[in-house]
This record gives C-alpha cells, sequence and structure tokens, in this order.
C-alpha cells in the first residue's frame, strides 16, 4: 500500500468530480414530509432528541429541518457505524460540531453485539437531562426517547443494540440495508428499566431540498438514497474519485487492477473479469447479428459500492 500512496502524486486523477449538472430533487421520496408532521405531533411527550447519523459524513446531510424540533428538547448526536469511519479524524469531528452548536457527541457501532460506547447512551441521556426542563413531562417517572436521522444511518439497529445491552432482550425494530425500512412513527419501544426509558423510531427524513450535489452524492454514497435513483455506476465513479482523493487505494489488490486507477470504466472492467460477471448481448456486424459476451458493469458497479459500505475498502472520512 505504501508504493501505491508514493505513487499519489504521478498520477492525474481528478482535483473535482464532474456531477454533470445532476438535479437531486427527485432522489427524495414524498412519505419523508409525512413522517416529519408525525415526528412533530409526537414531540410533546419526548424528553431527549437522539439524532443518528453516519460517522462516515458527520456533517453532510443533517436535516436541518430538524433543527426547529432540536430547539425545543435536549438533544444528543450519535454518529454510528463507527467501524466504517477514519476514527483518527474524530477529534477534528467533535470541534467542528462544538462550534456549530452541537455539544453532546456520541460514536457508536451498533451493529456489534456489544458495544461498550451504545452503554454509554442513557448515562450520557440522564446527565443531560439533569440540567434540562422537562416541560410537562416533570410527573412522569418514565423517560421518552425520540429517534431521529436521515434513511438507513442505523436508528433501529440502535434501537435493538440498545435492547440487547439494557433488557437482554432481542430485537424490537425492523433492520434493513436500505433506505425506507421505517415508514411511520411507531409506538414506544421499551430499552430500559432502570430508569424506565422507552424510544420512539421514526422514519428516515432527508432535508427537504440539497442544494450541493456533492452532498446528495455522499449521502447516496453511503446508502442514504435508493440507488437506483442516482444510478449504481454513478456512486460508484465518485466512489473511484473518493478514494483516490483520499488515497485509499485497497481496491487495487482487492480487484487485481496494476496501479491505482481513475477511469471508472476500467476498473469496473476489472472487477467484472475478477468476479466472472458478464453477460451475453446482441451485436450487429456485417454478416448480421451475433451473441458476444461483455463485462457486466452493473453488477462490478453493485460489488464495488457494497464493499466500500461493508468497510472491505478501509475506513473513511468523506468530509
Amino acid at each position: 500500500m505504501k508504493i501505491y500512496q508514493a505513487l499519489r502524486n504521478v498520477h492525474n486523477f481528478r482535483s473535482v468530480f464532474d456531477f454533470g449538472g445532476r438535479d437531486v430533487a427527485h432522489w427524495f421520496p414524498g412519505h419523508m414530509a409525512k413522517g416529519l408532521k408525525q415526528m412533530r405531533a409526537n414531540l410533546k411527550n419526548v424528553d431527549c432528541v437522539i439524532e443518528i447519523h453516519d460517522a462516515r459524513i458527520p456533517f453532510s446531510g443533517r436535516n436541518h429541518v430538524f433543527q426547529e424540533t432540536l430547539d425545543a428538547r435536549p438533544h444528543l448526536l450519535v454518529l454510528n457505524k463507527m467501524d466504517l469511519a477514519d476514527m483518527p479524524q474524530k477529534q477534528r469531528v467533535m470541534k467542528h460540531l462544538n462550534r456549530n452548536g452541537v455539544p453532546h457527541v456520541l460514536f457508536t457501532d451498533s451493529r456489534k453485539q456489544r458495544d461498550e460506547n451504545v452503554k454509554k447512551l442513557v448515562p450520557k441521556v440522564m446527565e443531560i437531562l439533569e440540567n434540562s426542563p422537562r416541560f410537562n413531562r416533570d410527573e412522569n417517572l418514565d423517560y421518552c426517547l425520540m429517534v431521529i436521522g436521515v434513511p438507513n444511518v442505523g436508528k433501529s439497529s440502535l434501537i435493538n443494540s440498545l435492547r440487547r445491552t439494557y433488557l437482554k432482550k432481542g430485537r424490537a425494530s425492523r433492520v434493513g440495508g436500505e433506505p425506507g425500512i421505517t415508514r411511520a412513527v411507531l409506538t414506544k419501544i421499551q430499552v430500559c428499566e432502570r430508569p424506565i426509558m422507552h424510544l420512539l423510531d421514526t422514519p428516515g427524513v432527508l432535508p427537504p431540498k440539497i442544494n450541493d450535489v456533492e452532498t446528495g452524492m455522499k449521502l447516496a454514497l453511503c446508502g442514504t438514497i435508493l440507488d437506483h435513483l442516482v444510478g449504481e455506476e454513478v456512486i460508484s465513479d465518485y466512489l473511484l474519485y473518493s478514494l483516490n482523493r483520499l488515497e485509499k487505494f485497497s481496491y487495487v489488490e482487492r480487484y487485481d487492477l496494476q496501479e491505482p486507477s481513475d477511469d471508472i470504466q476500467h476498473v469496473l472492467k476489472r472487477i467484472a473479469v475478477k468476479l466472472r460477471k458478464t453477460q451475453r448481448v446482441k451485436a450487429i456486424t456485417g454478416i448480421g447479428n451475433i451473441t458476444v459476451t461483455v463485462p457486466n458493469y452493473s453488477a462490478a458497479a453493485y460489488d464495488f459500492i457494497r464493499a466500500f459500505r461493508k468497510g472491505e475498502l478501509g475506513q473513511v472520512m468523506l468530509d
């Protein structure tokens, strides 16, 4: 890997990504506005808001519409999927968030069977609430938290992890590998007995408008937007651009490339050859139609993106 880093300066990698004038407006499903309305209606029963976001994009894509909600209740930002993030940059992230009025931050990996950081969540919430008014909930002995965030950042996984940690019980919230699994605000889910604490799971809600296309692409790369809405080959090209920019060249050895490349068609062709992903298509020639075998670029892009999302191409911080 060191030799690839040494070669970084001699490779003519892209310094910017060409977004081709793409419009991100059609990437966001309509059910999200309904979800935000339901969340606001339930806010009066909530002591603290737990906002969950992807640790690989700690700044990009956080829904600023939530600010209207967060101002009304104490707030804890949980940066999940820390196992996939470049954690040496943690202090830089914390300083940036603190400067922007987010003092309470917790990094977690809720997919782990036992995550020591998940154990810190309830004590952290209690510490925050000790210095915050409970409004019309002073007489309640139990605590209610609302879990919010953009799609597919691990809200349901965190709820289930808390139940394993504090109640020794199985999962209560459905978990999926693509955005949009939770479509409505659910009933209370108990996650702790001492103190009695419930969580409200909510649908993932993206900002109503993202003006910065690169932010939209980061969200797509991390799986918060359905792949087909953006295009897997476009996402894979942005992934290649990002890996080269961050000097993360593990894809070279994984897919048997000779050296790092900035050409997504070349990389996808090598991936298809490595994985034997081919397809038969008809070609028109001077002697008639013939069937030829060609690389399956879509299947190759799919594997490239999934390898990144599983952390198999290294830990990254896209922001």
